[in-house]
C-alpha cells in the first residue's frame, strides 16, 4: 500500500488550499480513509474520516463548514478542500488508511504535507 499526499504550502489567513492523496496497492473502495493533522507539539487530530463508499464523512468540530473531504474511487484519490484557513490550521497533514470497518488505528500513512497559514 502506498499513499502519496501532496498540495501543501503557504497560504494567507482566509485563503484556500486543496490536498490530494493518491492511493495504490489497495482496493480503495473497501477501506475507511482519513485526513489527520499534527500541529507542532500536539497530538494527531483526525479531522475528516470517510467511510469506504465515500458517502459518510465525519469532520472534527474545528473544521466543520470549512473543510470538505472527498473519496474518488475512479482515480483512487482522497481529497481535502480547505477554505477560510486560520493560523491554527497550520500543521502537517497526513492521509491514512483504516480498515474496512473503522478509521481508527490506521495501518498505512502518507508521508505528510506541510500546510502553513500565515500572512
Amino acid at each position: 500500500v502506498q499513499l502519496q499526499a501532496s498540495g501543501g504550502g503557504l497560504v494567507p489567513p482566509g485563503g484556500s488550499l486543496e490536498l490530494s492523496c493518491a492511493a495504490s496497492g489497495l482496493a480503495f473502495k473497501s477501506y475507511w480513509m482519513s485526513w489527520v493533522r499534527r500541529r507542532a507539539g500536539q497530538d494527531f487530530e483526525w479531522i475528516a474520516r470517510v467511510n469506504p463508499s465515500g458517502g459518510l464523512i465525519n469532520y472534527e468540530d474545528s473544521v466543520k463548514g470549512r473543510f470538505t473531504a472527498e473519496k474518488v474511487h475512479a482515480t483512487n484519490t482522497l481529497w481535502l478542500n480547505m477554505s477560510d484557513l486560520k493560523s491554527e490550521d497550520t500543521a502537517v497533514y497526513y492521509c491514512a488508511k483504516g480498515t474496512q470497518d473503522s478509521p481508527w488505528e490506521p495501518d498505512a500513512w502518507g508521508q505528510g504535507t506541510q500546510v502553513t497559514v500565515s500572512s
